[in-house]
């Protein structure tokens, strides 16, 4: 599922309800970063454990762990993760929003909305077949 085919599905209500906290928004990160199966970046193996981060996995022949956010458009975000969510849900659903109401709204530096939202729009633009969620 697609970034904006997520955001899609909901209103502005629940995107605030259902990424509401940190550990719900990796869970849904988590979800549908390896909906297709889990697969070292560095060694390419498919198997895994369970990471010492939550949500993170980590491969049983390399031991390198990656969290549920690396490599995605979340990733060394500054701002909280749910807000986060809420920023994209933004951009991606509201057309001609610019980026001082985004500042505005949800309390947070403009030149932070202004990368965040280069980003997404960025992801956006490319319509690669790999997920939105983990292109950087």
């Amino acid at each position: 599922m697609e970034l904006l085919n997520l955001f899609e599905q909901i209103n502005r209500l629940q995107v605030s309800q259902s990424f509401a906290n940190y550990e719900q928004c990796l869970a849904i990160l988590s979800g549908e970063k390896w909906k297709n199966g889990f697969v070292c970046r560095h060694c390419g193996h498919t198997n895994y454990c369970k990471g010492k981060k939550p949500y993170s996995r980590r491969c049983t022949r390399c031991k390198r762990e990656e969290s549920a956010m690396a490599h995605t458009i979340f990733h060394h975000c500054r701002i909280p993760l749910p807000k986060a969510f809420e920023l994209a849900f933004l951009i991606c659903t509201t057309q001609g929003l610019t980026v001082a109401a985004l500042s505005k709204e949800l309390d947070t530096r403009q030149m932070t909305c202004w990368k965040f939202r280069k980003q997404v729009l960025q992801c956006l633009h490319e319509k690669q077949k790999s997920n939105l969620l983990i292109i950087l």
